[in-house]
């Protein structure tokens, strides 16, 4: 592990990441004055949040992405006209911005519900390439019916949203969270297929590759069988960080069987935080913890997981109080906010003592989501992360480069291919 990551007291790096997500987390953000909403959809736009998040210092950002148009009620035709609609392509942007960017991690939203597990694979290694190791992939699941209709290829399986909600096991649900598993180990195998030293460019003898250190993975799942091996080379990490965010058992044991980083939503009481809904901070750590104990890591080749809290923040400005801001956003939505994460307004120092609450109840790391677009993003950047930092809560800033799996602490990822030619010469 780098000497720059400070560890937590479960010896893991305790972390701060940022969720961008169009104007900001609040669904009125585009109508503050701070927003800059015909530019929500420019390069420019992308490249500068992702810049104010690098140079404060903070470990990683998420992008936003989903398989409809948001926020989908009803039939795919039924939009929302007082919201913003569309977004980039999260993968895309991540990429155009990896070569733009030195040191931040960057990890896309990419379904696996309706997309192909080898398109999805190679595509992530292709940013991990051009970031120099610094990819991750926020893997997500699709259960709404415009989702399926936008690919037209299967219907949605059938989710009983109530049962869900309640924290009860539902069929429709295990169906997505199996075909996720399954996703996400074949595009780990995928990862592995090549050997870190199967390029060896010899000119003398006209080898380019070592045929033998190319693996077909030969996976047959309930959903497809993939033979492999991918067409990009071992990446700089190996094993790029799989992250999800979870909001219910049946998650947090996809979480366990397949991630190295689970996004969790304590002290909620809002509808769409799902089954957490009124959870507090250490029951999720150890219902996550629980989960994880059932499954045997190390065989899989996965190390311990990492628990991260999300969190709203709308912070204060000398000109108007961050709450001040939630309920003026409110009214011109002309609805209270309600968010799937605990919403936190106020100075720096207040935000600062919830994430230290946190850490001391098992929590890993913290992923802030701005209300409002850049405004609370430079907030955080000029406010937020030093105070954290001088508390011990944020790493120390660097210029030095380190991989996405060395800002969480991840050991580097071996080989399963290399592993078992080890084993087989060890045994020979």
């Amino acid at each position: 592990m780098s000497s720059i990551i400070e560890p937590n007291q479960t010896g893991a790096p305790f972390t701060v990441g940022i969720a961008l997500d169009g104007a900001g987390w609040h669904p009125a953000a585009w109508r503050d004055g701070s927003a800059r909403p015909d530019e929500l959809f420019s390069a420019a736009y992308w490249e500068q949040l992702v810049g104010i998040a690098e140079a404060a210092g903070a470990d990683y950002v998420t992008f936003a992405d989903e398989l409809r148009v948001q926020p989908a009620t009803g039939s795919p035709a039924h939009v929302d006209p007082t919201v913003v609609q569309g977004r980039l392509d999260a993968l895309l942007t991540a990429s155009w911005i990896a070569p733009r960017t030195h040191r931040i991690g960057l990890i896309p939203t990419v379904t696996t519900t309706h997309t192909e597990p080898f398109h999805v694979a190679t595509a992530l290694q292709t940013l991990d390439h051009i970031s120099a190791g610094r990819a991750g992939w926020q893997l997500r699941i699709s259960a709404d019916s415009e989702s399926a209709a936008a690919f037209g290829r299967r219907p949605a399986p059938r989710v009983d949203t109530a049962a869900v909600l309640a924290g009860e096991r539902d069929a429709g649900l295990a169906e997505l969270v199996s075909g996720a598993a399954d996703a996400a180990e074949v595009a780990r195998q995928l990862w592995d297929s090549w050997e870190a030293d199967a390029v060896i460019r010899d000119a003398s003898t006209g080898r380019y590759l070592d045929r033998d250190r190319v693996h077909r993975i030969n996976f047959v799942g309930e959903e497809f069988s993939v033979v492999g091996p991918s067409i990009v080379p071992r990446s700089p990490q190996g094993q790029i960080v799989v992250t999800l965010l979870a909001h219910a058992t049946p998650v947090y044991e996809l979480a366990a069987r397949a991630a190295d980083v689970v996004f969790v939503a304590p002290e909620h009481d809002a509808r769409p935080a799902g089954a957490s809904s009124g959870t507090d901070v250490a029951e999720i750590v150890a219902e996550v913890r629980a989960a994880e104990a059932a499954v045997d890591r190390a065989t899989l080749g996965l190390p311990p997981l990492r628990i991260v809290a999300d969190l709203v923040v709308a912070l204060d400005t000398p000109a108007e109080p961050g709450a001040h801001r939630i309920a003026r956003l409110d009214d011109l939505a002309g609805a209270p906010f309600k968010s799937d994460a605990r919403v936190e307004s106020g100075p720096p120092t207040h935000i600062a003592e919830t994430i230290d609450r946190w850490r001391a109840a098992g929590i890993d790391g913290v992923r802030l989501r701005p209300a409002a677009l850049p405004l609370d993003l430079q907030l955080i950047a000029a406010e937020l992360l030093p105070l954290l930092r001088a508390r011990g809560l944020a790493s120390p800033e660097t210029q030095e480069t380190v991989s996405l799996r060395e800002r969480f602490g991840l050991a580097p990822a071996p080989n399963r291919y290399e592993r078992e030619r080890t084993a087989q010469e060890v045994a020979a």
